[in-house]
């Protein structure tokens, strides 16, 4: 009996080690097949950005690839094409996706806080060009890229000589008020108002003869995205103020732009192929790219140190101190629009993908975003402002002049200001210099230079720009919230103080004691008593 009691526990231990085992290895099989799908859940939810950043680095191996075969200006126009073809697409939504986007959203919040956000995000646009102007400004006189850089030339570096025609600094300002006032809105999706001058000649009383140069508008192919936004706005407010009469057009407009936002979601599957064709075609252009970095490489250097600093630190401290939130984990959902900047040079062209990721992976409100986003692409450069201001500085050192303080007031001043008119375009910021140029008395005719690495150092800047718009709508959306809570809150410790008032008024009633002393002795059948109760 002993034996087979024995026997009969070494089966069940056995017989346990074996269960044992095969749970063991469910967990394993369980642990292998739950990281499994952990991992397809990242690469399904993170497939665009993986696939944008792998569109840069295969763009920067296919035009280093593609270098040596000495290609022509043709072969170089057909390799850019797919890269044509995305530009073309992101900037077929602008419009729409402008114009609806500001209607909507001014039309949705109330007009106290359309004011509160709108002050703040003035403020907020405002002090952060300042910023980004100062510190370009700074670096310019400790890293000091002009200094030695006298022998440079445009032809030297096989690059065109083209320089932008100079604009009196009042005309620019003034140009800039105009367009916000387009005389026709149809022509202003598509030109925009400029000054140019004509000289005329002039025979004076004593016989002399003089030329005098008189400002004549024309019209430059363009959108006027300045007016186009100052109308969107208007009308979004005008409909608000309608009321119910008002409600079928605002319906509209949000239709047209939830429409618009899918159409942005399709082509943004394109953007890993269109970037690494325009990044690929980008390095193939240039003849001698060593020539150019030996040469302007303090400048790049200064402007790129410039939008680093700006955009890695003094950006996400201003969202820091705001929101008490990691301001690079929001920086993390918004890798395929900072992606798309870098490879289109264009913040126009990157508001489609900023709006569609800033909502979806940042959870921002739609409200806020495609009221402020829209807005910040057309006067918040801060990359621009940095740009501008460190192309002021290397130019004055490169002509051997040192600037005053009064010089250093005007650069910062007249940045933050003709930033704001800078298109959201390619190479847009190449004009405007001009205009700190000729408000600071330097020539003009070394814009070249900066036109040579402005392929380079515009990347940078649209990627600050950017950016920079991000986290104010983070910021906005932050204290939108806080601010809804607060009202909540009172809401609520408002009617928890009646509820309470109520119940000790009813208690301490002379009418109610009054009828619970009365109504006892009453009898169904007395209905005179019953009634005076009552």
């Amino acid at each position: 009996a002993t034996g087979s009691m024995e026997a009969a526990a070494d089966g069940e231990k056995a017989g346990n080690g074996r269960n044992g085992h095969a749970e063991g290895s469910a967990v394993a099989e369980r642990g292998g097949g739950g990281r499994l799908r952990c991992c397809q859940g990242f690469l399904r939810r993170n497939a665009l950005v993986l696939l944008t950043v792998s569109g840069v680095v295969a763009g920067v191996a296919l035009g280093a690839a593609v270098r040596g075969a000495a290609l022509g200006p043709a072969q170089v126009s057909y390799l850019a094409f797919p890269g044509e073809l995305l530009l073309r697409m992101l900037r077929m939504v602008i419009l729409p996706l402008v114009v609806c986007s500001l209607v909507s959203g001014a039309a949705s919040l109330d007009t106290r806080s359309l004011g509160r956000l709108g002050g703040i995000a003035l403020a907020y646009f405002l002090g952060t060009t300042l910023l980004a102007s100062g510190l370009a400004v700074a670096l310019g006189f400790i890293v000091r890229p002009g200094a030695g850089a006298s022998a440079l030339n445009a032809p030297g570096l096989g690059l065109p000589g083209a320089v932008p025609t100079s604009k009196e600094t009042v005309d620019s300002f003034l140009d800039l008020v105009r367009n916000l006032f387009p005389e026709n809105l149809v022509a202003a999706a598509f030109q925009t108002y400029a000054t140019e001058y004509k000289m005329l000649l002039r025979n004076t009383t004593s016989g002399n003869v003089t030329w005098e140069k008189i400002p004549v508008g024309t019209e430059i192919e363009g959108m006027n995205i300045l007016g186009l936004v100052l109308f969107a706005l208007v009308l979004g407010v005008a409909l608000k103020k309608l009321g119910q009469e008002g409600e079928d057009l605002i319906h509209f407009f949000n239709s047209f732009n939830e429409a618009t936002m899918v159409l942005v979601s399709w082509i943004m599957w394109y953007v890993p192929i269109g970037i690494m064709f325009l990044v690929g075609s980008k390095i193939v252009e240039m003849e001698d790219i060593v020539l150019l970095v030996t040469s302007l490489g303090k400048y790049i250097f200064a402007s790129i140190l410039g939008h680093f600093i700006h955009g890695g630190i003094i950006l996400p401290l201003i969202y820091f101190a705001s929101t008490r939130q990691n301001p690079y984990r929001f920086l993390l959902g918004l890798i395929t629009p900072l992606a798309t900047a870098f490879a289109t040079c264009s913040s126009s062209a990157t508001l489609p993908s900023m709006i569609k990721c800033i909502e979806e992976n940042n959870g921002v409100d739609k409200r806020i975003s495609r009221f402020i986003l829209p807005i910040g692409a057309t006067v918040n450069m801060d990359g621009a402002a940095i740009f501008q201001c460190m192309a002021a500085v290397f130019i004055a050192q490169l002509n051997n002049v040192n600037l005053n303080p009064g010089q250093i007031f005007t650069i910062l001043v007249t940045a933050t200001a003709s930033s704001v008119g800078a298109a959201g375009v390619p190479a847009g910021g190449v004009l405007t210099i001009a205009i700190i140029l000729e408000a600071i008395g330097l020539p003009t005719n070394d814009l070249s230079l900066i036109l040579a690495v402005d392929w380079i150092v515009d990347r940078t800047t649209t990627v600050v720009n950017v950016e920079g718009d991000a986290i104010g709508a983070g910021i906005l959306n932050y204290l939108n919230e806080k601010a809804n809570r607060d009202k909540e809150q009172e809401l609520k410790e408002v009617s928890v103080e009646a509820v309470a008032n109520s119940r000790s008024e009813g208690e301490t009633s002379p009418l109610v004691t009054q009828k619970n002393q009365v109504s006892n002795p009453i009898s169904p059948a007395d209905p005179e008593s019953k009634e005076s109760v009552l």
